[in-house]
């Protein structure tokens, strides 16, 4: 039998993993909590099933280049240029104070300060996993006050490359720094990144161009890989540089490609199932005894973490020509460390920098502050309340312009679109003509922008996979269009919103008829199918253009969409409607005749009309002024633009019809 030992590490690695991070969402925490807890769970420090370290790390290796590949896939020195003035000099000063005062506490506790200076940096470096969750669970993802904290953590993410560039040069030396050996390794650095850039900037957006032609998604998919893992390994066995700049330099150059888009689709499952290995890897290295044993040096650093980096951050974030608000998001959202600190303190572990114990102070650190993250989010109003009760302190902390007023603050009575691709853009567009509030929840941060510009409230989220619905005011909303092909997501969003506003009527989108089903299950009330829908508009037609009536045909349609679009005739109010309709194509139809004006019609009654006896129809409506009359009574009086409903058999409503027509022609010509 071959040796599955690395299949069963794996297999049971995912499945804690799984529970880990379902159990942590349940408990509206990061998954991220719950993938460490599961390394911890199966590390060698508990009891019960012992993963193989050794193989689960080297498969966390593609975890770190996936995930550092996702973040030059991602990066944009557009948006840090825009936030330029306090991004940059914020980022560069948080992280030299955060860094000092981890290494202050270090050498209290005594470490070498080599160890000292990895633990200061693991804490200066906050988590993009974790940041952008908390952004966008609190619907701040596409504010003034987000847009900064991301632009922070690209700088900070930057740094952090930079430092795993330098960092072997500290395993030369003890307590000292080889200035030579750091201008060295930089040196190396730039020539690799120098080839990338050039040469890789110029081949991969081509290659993956000429592989798009080939319609072969899997050839694609390839490439993708390739690119990210060819380039990591070239740094690291070439230039002597690590994994993680070869990986993030392999996202930088795919970037530039116009199928950018389409390559993160392709490795995203790629990066969260590594990612989730990388985590548990992380987790298995922690010893929970020793973190007991020194209860006092784990809860100081998270503190140090937690608070005294969100002071830190805020006190920067106060001196900047921006709102308090500002300084505040960007103070909870950076009062955590995740996975660069992971990456960074494995790093120092793999050069002798630090040793596993210390490295799990850093990892309780990380677990701990993640945890409490949501909670610094949560903060964010009632200090700002608290603030604003001392009205000199508020001048002097926000005078640089008033707090904008959130995107849900007096919203009702609108319509929320998921989605603003082509349904979703015209879904908006009607709206707007009709004179309908809407709010647009989107994921694309291009879209985003353009839908902003035109004026358009907009959420920067995934419905499917965040608290962002909870920022709509579905409550309030006349309606839910949820335009996403995916149904899995729409499915996830139909469930959310049922939980949130039970009554709000939901329009969503499906790809399959068991979707149409499984979401009206759900509680979405209308379901569109595009593929069948289509096919009943053709059969629509169809009727249409045999004679059939109109009103009839409409019904008929309406059943099947309320059958889930079951095309087959085989229940009995499908056959009933058929039935109907062979009658009103065999017998009576209703016209409608507009009658001009100065028509001879005009001013008389009804009765003294006496279209019947003249024609052999009747005048079964009127249609005046946007209102629809019924069965109008023999005394009513014909008047300009009225329209006539006429109602008998084909052949005298016809002639009924023309009769209508040749009186006004016979006007027209005395005129």
């Amino acid at each position: 039998m071959h040796n599955i030992d690395l299949l069963i590490n794996i297999g049971v690695a995912l499945c804690v993993a799984f529970v880990g991070g379902y159990l942590a969402r349940l408990i509206k925490l990061p998954p991220i909590v719950g993938y460490l807890l599961a390394g911890v769970a199966i590390g060698p420090f508990t009891p019960g099933f012992v993963g193989d370290s050794e193989s689960i790390g080297q498969l966390a290796e593609l975890g770190v280049i996936f995930l550092m590949f996702g973040v030059g896939l991602h990066f944009s020195i557009h948006d840090l240029w825009r936030v330029r003035d306090i991004a940059v000099p914020g980022a560069l000063f948080q992280m030299l104070a955060a860094t000092g005062l981890g290494l202050a506490l270090s050498q209290w506790w005594g470490w070498t300060l080599s160890a000292g200076l990895i633990l200061g940096l693991a804490v200066s470096i906050a988590s993009t996993v974790v940041l952008l969750r908390g952004l966008m669970d609190n619907g701040l993802l596409n504010t003034r006050h987000g847009k900064v904290a991301v632009g922070w953590l690209v700088l900070e993410d930057l740094a952090t490359v930079l430092i795993l560039v330098v960092l072997p040069v500290l395993s030369t030396t003890e307590d000292g720094v080889d200035g030579g050996a750091i201008v060295w390794a930089l040196a190396k650095a730039g020539v690799f990144v120098g080839v990338v850039l050039i040469g890789g900037g110029r081949l991969v957006p081509w290659m993956l161009q000429r592989i798009a032609h080939t319609r072969s998604r899997e050839l694609f998919t390839l490439l993708v890989l390739a690119v990210a893992l060819g380039t990591a390994l070239s740094a690291a066995s070439i230039f002597g540089v690590s994994l993680a700049l070869g990986a993030f330099l392999a996202g930088v150059i795919v970037s530039e490609s116009p199928l950018s888009h389409q390559v993160g689709v392709e490795v995203l499952p790629f990066q969260e199932a590594f990612a989730v290995l990388f985590f548990v890897s992380v987790g298995m290295l922690v010893n929970p005894a020793y973190l007991l044993a020194n209860a006092g040096q784990v809860l100081a650093l998270t503190a140090l973490i937690v608070i005294g980096k969100a002071l830190i951050a805020a006190g920067i974030g106060f001196l900047f020509p921006h709102p308090a608000r500002t300084a505040l998001v960007v103070a909870a959202g950076l009062s955590q460390i995740g996975e660069f600190s992971f990456i960074l303190g494995q790093a120092g572990l793999l050069l002798g920098l630090i040793h596993p114990d210390q490295y799990s102070l850093i990892l309780a650190g990380a677990l701990l502050s993640i945890t409490v993250n949501p909670l610094m989010f949560r903060l964010i109003g009632p200090i700002e309340r608290s603030l604003k009760r001392s009205p000199a302190l508020w001048r002097r902390l926000n005078h640089h312009g008033p707090v904008p007023i959130p995107i849900d603050d007096g919203l009702s009575g609108h319509v929320v679109v998921v989605g603003w691709g082509r349904v979703g853009h015209h879904v908006v567009d009607v709206l707007e003509h009709v004179k309908v509030p809407r709010l647009v929840v989107e994921t694309d941060a291009a879209r985003v922008e353009t839908l902003q510009r035109q004026g358009v409230p907009t959420l920067f989220g995934d419905a499917a996979n965040s608290e962002i619905l909870a920022h709509a005011r579905l409550a309030q909303a006349r309606a839910l269009v949820i335009t996403v092909p995916d149904e899995a997501s729409a499915a996830l969003i139909v469930s959310s919103a049922r939980q949130l506003a039970p009554d709000v009527p939901i329009i969503a989108r499906s790809e399959t008829q068991d979707g149409v089903r499984w979401l009206s299950e759900l509680g979405a009330e209308d379901v569109i199918h595009p593929e069948l829908e289509g096919g009943l508009a053709i059969v629509r037609h169809t009727l249409i253009r045999l004679g059939l009536p109109l009103r009839e045909v409409q019904r008929y349609t309406d059943i099947v969409r309320r059958d889930h679009y079951h095309l087959e005739v085989d229940k009995p109010a499908e056959y009933r409607i058929l039935h109907q309709l062979l009658n009103a194509a065999q017998g009576i139809e209703v016209t409608w005749a507009r009658l001009p004006e100065r028509h001879p019609l005009v001013g008389q009654t009804l009765i003294g009309a006496d279209i019947r006896s003249r024609t052999g129809v009747s005048v079964v409506a009127l249609f005046r002024d946007g209102q629809l009359l019924p069965n109008p009574k023999s005394s009513t009086t014909f008047l300009a633009e009225d329209r006539i409903g006429l109602m008998g058999d084909q052949e005298d409503v016809a002639a009924a019809e023309q009769w209508i027509m040749d009186m006004a022609t016979g006007v027209r010509s005395e005129a």
